[in-house]
């Protein structure tokens, strides 16, 4: 398809013009303050799979509100010692799957946990999380829910989900606290992004084709959803437009990147029309930490997939001293 956004070197150079909300942090910190005050156990259950050198763990641990999120960790059942922890978080619609969709980490050495998204799970993987909290009027999708307040919004409750599944994950006899990484495509991506920003624990980040970045120029560039949802609903809803602009401040990439320490490997596809390479580039030029980019340049949304993968292998291992 042809490309419909910025090329290089304006590509390259771009910078959002998002504003850093004056208490950003405060709000942050208050909101995974109350998340880690409301309690709530960890709970692991060996699951029953036919994987014979891998191991798989059903795991439930509370986020958001104390609210019970699920997940699945897998790990070599051949290890010594504690392993360095990969989380990873999922796509927009997708929840965390059968614990077989994906195991090159735990298959590498790594001790992998694929966080549930709560109240998704139905487009093209399963879930198994529900969103116990409601909304305001919404368009159809996860992206206005709650929109009008950032108190309310969606990805308030998601992005501290996040930050509660490593709190669960950390204490484990079998996790290396010293490294932890987390990695995603698409909103999973902008999930590692915004973890990265939280939480100092993580030392690396993986986002593909990373969502939530630069809403104010993606919910005009974007030709497909999930952006196109929020330029929808403010077709119907044209006194909000100021109000919206400043909930997304808070959820953010260009923001949260500002706040990650973490080293960085993104990737972006240049004819990607769901999440244009300016939002990318935007938060990876935002981003504070060491990092690099990987171009794919006839990709769309799908990014480098099994190339992009075997890339973050080699990465991630050189920074963990994984052979």
């Amino acid at each position: 398809m042809p490309i419909s956004d910025l090329v290089h070197p304006d590509l390259g150079a771009y910078r959002s013009m998002v504003a850093m909300p004056e208490d950003f942090d405060a709000f942050w910190s208050s909101t995974i303050a109350e998340a880690r005050a409301a309690g709530g156990k960890v709970e692991i259950v060996k699951a029953e799979t036919s994987l014979k050198v891998l191991e798989t763990y059903d795991v439930t641990f509370p986020g958001f509100g104390g609210h019970p999120v699920k997940g699945w960790l897998i790990m070599p059942v051949d290890r010594k010692g504690p392993l360095p922890l990969v989380v990873q978080y999922i796509g927009y619609g997708g929840g965390r799957g059968q614990p077989h969709d994906q195991l090159h980490w735990a298959a590498s050495g790594y001790a992998y946990f694929r966080m549930d998204t709560r109240g998704q799970g139905s487009v093209w993987s399963v879930g198994g999380t529900p969103d116990p909290v409601g909304s305001t009027a919404s368009f159809p999708g996860f992206m206005t829910r709650g929109i009008l307040d950032r108190k309310d919004y969606y990805y308030r409750r998601l992005l501290t989900d996040c930050v509660r599944a490593i709190d669960g994950l950390v204490d484990l006899p079998f996790v290396d606290a010293t490294r932890i990484a987390v990695c995603g495509d698409s909103q999973g991506g902008g999930m590692s992004i915004a973890a990265a920003g939280l939480d100092p624990r993580i030392k690396a980040a993986m986002p593909d084709v990373p969502f939530l970045s630069d809403f104010p120029r993606a919910v005009r560039v974007a030709l497909r959803e999930p952006y196109t949802e929020i330029a929808q609903f403010l077709a119907q809803q044209r006194d909000k437009k100021d109000k919206v602009f400043e909930t997304l401040a808070y959820f953010d990439c260009v923001n949260f990147g500002q706040r990650a320490e973490a080293k960085a490997l993104f990737s972006v596809g240049l004819m990607d029309d769901i999440c244009p390479p300016s939002t990318v580039y935007a938060a990876y030029n935002a981003y504070a930490g060491e990092k690099e980019i990987v171009e794919y340049d006839f990709n769309n949304h799908e990014g480098g997939q099994a190339f992009q993968e075997r890339k973050q292998m080699k990465w991630l291992g050189s920074i963990f001293d994984i052979g």
